[in-house]
């Protein structure tokens, strides 16, 4: 592990959304969002000021800065920048956001934009049922338009959707009632097709008004194990790992749908309807690079199959120990989900979420003993650079979460940073920033470009 495998430039840094630690819900313009419309469940957190980044941003650049990030992924909020979706654009909302990435700029941060992480602008779910109606792919596009031509000079890298894979079993995310729907997986399939032409129509954008400007399809990956040696295992293992990744990393990566996934659709006569120029618009508009979330593995249980989803089969793996949320702890699960992709697609990978929760408090010295979350990221690191070093090009790593945040469940005590926000569930406290103890060795990581672990 003492080799150089990493190279120059490479990538380090933290990922966050706008809605888990922005806060200022409804300052300066911005409209409400889905997540603002969210029930809250008793002792939890809303997302009404998480760790109030909106006003404390140069501090946190500050110590991300401190840590030696040269990169940061956040989201863009649509409803800052068009607080009903569709309306007149919110000049407050855009100068929010030159702000936030002329000081990422200042400090050596390359800003890493998500364009849509779950908060729609609540106005659209009301009035169109979110991505269900073509018109929202439509605004979509117009909003993606409108951030590129801003913020084109200051953002290389994009990412359409988080985690678009969930489409499919969460349509809710993007803003989707399926009340009403004559057949459910129709409509789930329908929204998962509109997304996939709002990705393709962002894309296209990105390329025609920001010269050099990278695109990336992201999925949150659960690499998938056979449950045992058993062939039938394998066979709902496969069919899995189609469902929850290949479908979308192969519409990214080749512009068309893969036949496992049409000839499915078509014998249960629920293919979604492609208007004119869709299948040229996702050929001709395919991503520049892979991304990633990884938290877990599980494994896949024929016995344990419902009906004909393979994913009623996943199952916890009794190898292997986990969180205390219950997430399988697989760091060589990573590597394998590495090789895996490079294998198929070929195209560059960037890992934009990696990272642990934890229940944690400050001790008598302000800081905490995360020897846990440095053991976790150490392990996972290392069999990144396995993979490079059996050639897949991997060209950044990104922890979730930089400071604490608020998680996308609206729990705040599943703490993930390197930095410890001073609040609680529903307590503000001060918000006051710690650094925890796996600050300074996250800072020497990237010192070293990943030699020290």
């Amino acid at each position: 592990m003492n080799k150089k495998i990493i190279p120059e430039g490479f990538l380090w840094g933290g990922a966050v959304t706008s809605f888990q630690t922005e806060g200022a819900w409804d300052e300066d313009g911005k409209g409400p969002s889905i997540v603002d419309a969210r029930p809250i469940k008793e002792g939890q957190s809303d997302w009404k000021t998480a760790v109030d980044f909106y006003h404390r941003y140069k501090e946190d650049i500050a110590l991300f800065k401190e840590m030696g990030f040269n990169a940061y992924r956040t989201s863009i909020s649509w409803s800052r920048i068009f607080p009903d979706g569709e309306g007149e654009v919110n000049e407050q909302g855009l100068q929010f956001y030159d702000d936030l990435f002329d000081e990422m700029l200042a400090n050596g941060i390359q800003p890493v934009i998500t364009l849509y992480h779950f908060d729609l602008p609540l106005a659209l779910a009301e009035k169109y049922n979110g991505f269900a109606s073509r018109k929202v792919v439509d605004l979509f596009e117009r909003y993606a338009r409108t951030v590129f031509e801003r913020f084109g000079e200051k953002v290389k890298y994009w990412l359409t959707f988080n985690e678009q894979n969930l489409v499919l079993m969460h349509p809710e995310l993007w803003g989707v009632s399926l009340e009403g729907a004559e057949n459910e997986e129709a409509m789930k399939y329908q929204v998962t097709h509109n997304a996939f032409i709002a990705h393709a129509k962002a894309v296209k954008a990105l390329h025609e008004l920001v010269p050099g400007g990278q695109m990336a399809g992201m999925v949150t990956y659960t690499t998938t194990y056979p449950h045992t040696p058993q062939p039938k295992d394998a066979i709902a293992n496969l069919k899995a790992k189609e469902l929850l990744a290949d479908f979308y990393f192969d519409v990214f990566a080749n512009g068309e749908y893969p036949t496992y996934i049409t000839k499915d659709l078509e014998r249960k006569g629920i293919m979604p309807t492609f208007e004119e120029g869709d299948a040229e618009l996702l050929k001709q508009h395919t991503v520049d690079y892979l991304s990633i979330s990884y938290y877990q593995s599980q494994t896949v249980s024929a016995e344990k199959v419902v009906g004909d989803n393979p994913l009623t089969g996943l199952t916890p793996n009794p190898n292997l120990k986990t969180n205390e949320w219950g997430w399988a702890i697989d760091p060589i699960g990573l590597r394998v989900c590495l090789k895996d992709m490079y294998a198929r697609y070929r195209l560059p990978i960037f890992i934009t979420e990696n990272g642990i929760g934890v229940r944690e408090e400050l001790n008598e010295n302000n800081s905490v003993e995360d020897d846990y979350r440095i053991d976790y990221l150490r392990e996972h690191i290392k069999q990144m650079k396995l993979a490079m070093e059996e050639g897949v090009d991997v060209f950044g790593y990104l922890t979730w979460g930089s400071t604490d945040l608020i998680s996308s469940g609206g729990q705040f005590e599943k703490r993930y940073g390197f930095i410890y926000v001073n609040r609680g569930e529903t307590d503000l406290r001060d918000l006051k920033r710690y650094k925890k103890k796996s600050f300074d060795w996250y800072k020497n990581v990237i010192a070293s470009n990943g030699e020290v672990l």
